[in-house]
């Protein structure tokens, strides 16, 4: 299996439960990714955001000339810093705060009912601007935000050219130094946060980069997913808006239809994995998404990296399927099958056209 057919490989394509393609191990059951996800020192996170498509030189030095950098910070973190820095960003999504965001969430999706593709005229910003409400960051131009977040997804988990690469450069740097200014200027609750803990500018951005990324552009892609399959099945879309009906189905698609479909890990040593023998240095693609059979899902990840936003993810995709369903009962897919986000990590259609 060559690498580009990682980005579109399914588990029936797996002859494996361990199983080498494209130059990586890609690891599939259940038990196995849970114990990689659960052991960071045998497993290092050290790649987690390492660019699928290697840097072109050209790229490279607009990257350096931005002073762009990611450090340690959190998903790419294996060493004793971690605890420190997860704990502080984990104070901005404690159960009480993110339930504190619901109103503000139905709001949101009230304001965006009418339109006619439900990603572009509400899953788009929605995710965005609850995360910059929660995050205490004012004064923030939400489409510019999406376009450096969008554009960075596609520049470290994408199979691009290096035509692209040059493409998206320019968007990648800038996002990093906008997150330089804003923490000179303390400019917003989680910037000040991070320059009173001591944390140095290079870790906060490099911190920040993928927090705004990870935060927002992953519960746009779930609510993509969420709201384009419900509207496939007319009996449940007429029970959304009752108690727990939401909730239920979100985890259901988490399970079985999670946008974030893979990630990544290193082996520090050699390993065996369901009796298949990884030599160290491996880098292993893991993947979240669970089996139709099987209730149990890694959609969050697991152990000490798991996703700190998972809480707010799961609201914002209930409210607002619960929302859209209660107030548009009639409405229905139309037009032709959408384009999808195909990245190795992320999957999640580009559109959801409707009707009423």
């Amino acid at each position: 299996m060559p690498l580009v057919d990682l980005f579109t490989f399914t588990r029936a394509e797996l002859t494996s439960p361990v199983q080498f393609a494209g130059g990586r191990w890609v690891v599939s059951a259940y038990d196995d990714v849970r114990a990689v996800l659960a052991d960071p020192v045998t497993f290092l996170p050290d790649n987690a955001l390492t660019a699928v498509t290697p840097v072109a030189p050209a790229a490279l030095r607009s990257l350096v000339r931005a002073r762009f950098s990611l450090p340690p910070t959190l998903a790419n973190n294996s060493s004793a810093s971690h605890t420190r820095l997860r704990k502080l960003v984990a104070s901005f999504f404690t159960p009480a705060r993110v339930a504190a965001a619901e109103p503000r969430i139905r709001s949101l999706v009230w304001e965006r009912l009418g339109g006619t593709d439900l990603v572009r005229d509400l899953a788009w910003d929605l995710p965005a601007i609850v995360l910059m409400d929660l995050l205490g960051c004012p004064n923030v131009d939400i489409p510019t935000l999406k376009r450096w977040s969008s554009g960075s997804l596609e520049f470290f988990w994408g199979d691009i050219t290096r035509e692209r690469q040059l493409e998206l450069v320019d968007d990648v740097g800038d996002f990093h130094q906008w997150l330089v200014k804003r923490y000179h200027a303390r400019d917003g609750e989680l910037f000040r946060a991070l320059a009173d803990a001591g944390i140095s500018v290079e870790d906060s951005a490099g911190l920040c980069y993928f927090l705004l990324i990870a935060g927002q552009e992953t519960t746009t892609q779930l609510l993509s997913t969420a709201l384009r399959r419900a509207l496939r099945d007319r009996e449940l879309w007429a029970r959304l808006p009752l108690p727990g009906v939401a909730e239920e189905f979100v985890e259901d698609v988490l399970r079985t239809e999670t946008p974030v479909v893979t990630w990544r890990r290193l082996t520090a040593r050699e390993v065996v994995l369901s009796g298949v023998r990884v030599p160290a240095g491996a880098e292993l693609v893991l993947l979240l998404r669970g089996k139709e059979t099987d209730p149990r899902h890694l959609a969050f990840g697991y152990g000490r990296h798991f996703c700190l936003g998972a809480g707010l993810a799961r609201l914002e995709a209930a409210v607002t399927l619960r929302t859209v369903a209660e107030h548009e009962p009639s409405l229905h897919l139309t037009g032709p099958g959408p384009d999808w986000l195909n990245l190795l990590s992320f999957r999640a259609p580009r559109s959801v056209t409707v009707a009423r």
